[in-house]
């Protein structure tokens, strides 16, 4: 089983994460049906558009997002390994980001509501939104993806699952926790991603977060931990 079907366990409805940037002054809640669509979506394309396969390199040099988040739940559901330097078969950056030693380069909008880039893609890049959106919110793998495969920082799929369920036991996260976080991506990813996930916990990611707005982010999503 890949990582990310087990990082998509809970109840379709169940919100799964929600994300603020407090410099931009917005907030978008995904649930995890609309996640695990939009990390369908991502893996359909890898695959089928750009024939990425298990144990490929993938970069992921994006800031904490939930777009971010659909675009490595899409790469370990396809088995790719998730990397943040060094030549890869595909690099997805911001729109005003380059990976010179990716093959290919997607360009992810980040915009709140899911929009493309509305034309305005960079010379020989890929918009990611508007491409991997028209493929199908079912990813059916032609095998599964083996525990030993390679997967986030160097680690395997067996291996990150072992660490962050001890993670989530240390930090007593449960399926009713509701996590805010303000760590940054990547660096955060496994504590603030992750091991929120991997206990069937949702997360509330602050981006830009202004420490005067924390308080009452927490009170307004009810969180019961905060990761900084």
């Amino acid at each position: 089983m890949s990582l990310t079907e087990k990082l998509l366990q809970g109840a379709p409805a169940q919100p799964l994460i929600t994300h603020y940037d407090d410099a931009a002054g917005t907030r978008v809640e995904l649930s995890v049906a609309t996640m695990r669509n939009w990390a369908a979506k991502t893996a359909n394309w890898l695959v089928d558009e750009l024939d990425v396969t298990p144990g490929d390199r993938v970069a992921v040099l994006l800031p904490a997002h939930w777009q971010t988040a659909a675009v490595l739940l899409g790469a370990w559901w396809c088995g790719a390994e998730v990397v943040t330097s060094g030549p890869a078969m595909v690099a997805f950056v911001a729109p005003s980001g380059s990976a010179p030693d990716a093959e290919v380069t997607a360009v992810a909008s980040l915009d709140p509501m899911g929009r493309d880039l509305r034309g305005n893609v960079p010379a020989g890049a890929l918009d990611y939104i508007g491409d991997a959106r028209l493929f199908g919110d079912d990813y059916l793998a032609l095998t599964p993806v083996p525990g030993d495969t390679p997967c986030h920082a160097g680690s395997t799929v067996d291996e990150v699952l072992t660490a962050a369920a001890r993670r989530a036991a240390e930090l007593g996260y449960t399926p009713k926790s509701r996590v805010l976080s303000t760590l940054s991506w990547p660096a955060g990813v496994m504590d603030g991603l992750i091991t929120v996930l991997s206990a069937g916990a949702s997360l509330v990611q602050v981006t830009n977060a202004d420490p005067a707005k924390l308080d009452k982010h927490q009170e307004t999503e009810r969180t019961t931990d905060v990761l900084m």
